[in-house]
């Protein structure tokens, strides 16, 4: 019922993913993205529970082929699941289910991973692949355009419904994270929910508490300068 992708910068190491259906609200609990440790996506029939026992795995440097297979070892249903792992390394491990509804499976390239079940066909797959690899721009618009293709060629072959979209660099917590959950054009809307990130929320993330600034840059004055800077800039 749903396709997505996994995806690490090599020059950066961010690391994003993004995903598409005909499903209520998939992302908030399909894709898991933490900085500096992994992207993970269930589906199919999810498993919530391989997020919470696979991330924790992937902080400790497991490798994700190792993850994997411990989460389906532990999982009766495992022939009814979806799953794939991209860490910070950029090593990938993918699962398809034999018993995952047709068409369903999974492409891989470097640094990129895509999976889908009940989709009009594998070009959905070959597609957000491919697009993702000849694409320009910032990650989540490189996200969106591979989405896109995938839709192009038939996506989820029930329709579409939601969409999300997360992306991480050194935190734990998201540098961007966006998702419509129920929408006639969910991926229209991310592109939307984009744009609209841009104008003060993606300014304001770069003052926050991380890993590299335990408080942050809580100056409001200082904060508020920047964001005038960027509206400026944009001609706002």
């Amino acid at each position: 019922m749903t396709w997505s992708i996994l995806v690490r910068d090599p020059a950066t190491g961010a690391l994003g993913a993004a995903v598409a259906t005909r499903f209520f609200a998939v992302g908030a609990i399909c894709i898991h993205v933490e900085g500096g440790v992994g992207a993970l996506a269930t589906q199919a029939l999810i498993n919530p529970m391989y997020a919470v026992h696979g991330m924790p795995r992937l902080r400790g440097h497991e490798p994700p082929a190792d993850v994997a297979a411990a989460l389906l070892a532990a999982d009766a249903g495992r022939e009814q699941r979806q799953l794939h792992i991209l860490d910070a390394q950029g090593r990938i491990a993918q699962h398809t289910g034999a018993g995952c509804i047709t068409w369903a499976g999974h492409l891989a390239g470097h640094d990129v991973s895509v999976a889908g079940n009940m989709l009009a066909g594998p070009d959905v797959v070959a597609a957000t692949l491919a697009a993702w690899q000849s694409s320009r721009g910032s990650m989540a618009e490189r996200l969106l355009t591979a989405l896109e293709a995938g839709e192009a060629q038939g996506g989820d072959k029930r329709g579409k419904q939601s969409a999300a979209l997360k992306i991480c660099t050194k935190d734990p917590y998201p540098d961007l994270d966006i998702r419509t959950d129920d929408h006639p054009d969910p991926l229209a809307e991310l592109h939307r929910l984009l744009a609209v990130s841009q104008e003060r929320y993606a300014i304001f993330r770069t003052f926050l508490a991380g890993r590299d600034n335990p408080a942050g840059i809580y100056q409001r004055a200082e904060i508020d300068a920047a964001i005038a800077a960027a509206e400026a800039a944009r001609g706002g």
